[in-house]
């Protein structure tokens, strides 16, 4: 059995969802910046709700699930770098875009501080947060079932489901990227990570366990 612990249902797995999201701001304000960043599916989705002239604005994108919900929404990634890992972003950052006015748009909590490490390369940006991440509660009747696959896609379902669940040593863990998997707690042994950061490879990897 295959336990998908994000919103999205996905067929060939159990939906256990353990993260609800909701709008911060009720309106957004973007008419003082000409380069939206996101970090996120559902910041694209918040802004989306919120302001829908986001899409005429030129994105940079971190991930591709992320740059792949801009361009369904009907927006314009200009970049796309997978990770803020490195000082490589920030060098393309100052040569493309540095006499761009930033925002970034992003959830009340986040698990890089990107805005951090962008200032110490020499870099400003705005930042707006437009939607928090609070966990649902579930009863011990809806813990998974022994010998489970379990599928992690951010460090808030890692966070929810142990607020929620012990765990047994016959689950095994699939985590959709390292900077989710090093939230897991010491007590996870059998932890696979997906080769692309997106949840079609990670039940894809759940099949083949």
């Amino acid at each position: 059995m295959i336990y998908l612990l994000s919103p999205l249902k996905k067929e060939e797995t159990i939906s256990l969802p353990m993260i609800k999201f909701t709008l911060i701001q009720q309106a957004l304000d973007l008419s003082k910046h000409n380069l939206l960043m996101f970090t996120s599916k559902q910041a694209v989705i918040s802004a989306n709700k919120l302001n829908e002239n986001w899409k005429k604005i030129p994105c940079l994108a971190i991930g591709e699930a992320t740059a792949k919900q801009i361009i369904v929404l009907g927006g314009k990634v200009i970049l796309q770098p997978n990770n803020f890992y490195g000082k490589d972003l920030a060098i393309d950052i100052v040569n493309k875009f540095k006499r761009k006015k930033i925002l970034y748009l992003r959830p009340k909590k986040v698990s890089f501080d990107s805005k951090f490490f962008l200032k110490k390369q020499g870099i400003h940006i705005d930042e707006k947060i437009i939607y928090e991440t609070t966990c649902i509660n579930y009863n011990s009747k809806d813990k998974p079932k022994k010998n489970a696959i379990i599928i992690f896609t951010s460090p808030s379902t890692i966070k929810c489901f142990f607020k929620n669940f012990e765990w047994e040593s016959s689950y095994k863990a699939v985590v959709i990227g390292e900077a989710t998997k090093v939230h897991l707690p010491d007590e996870v042994l059998d932890i696979f990570v997906a080769k692309k950061p997106l949840i079609e490879e990670c039940i894809k990897l759940a099949k083949e366990l």
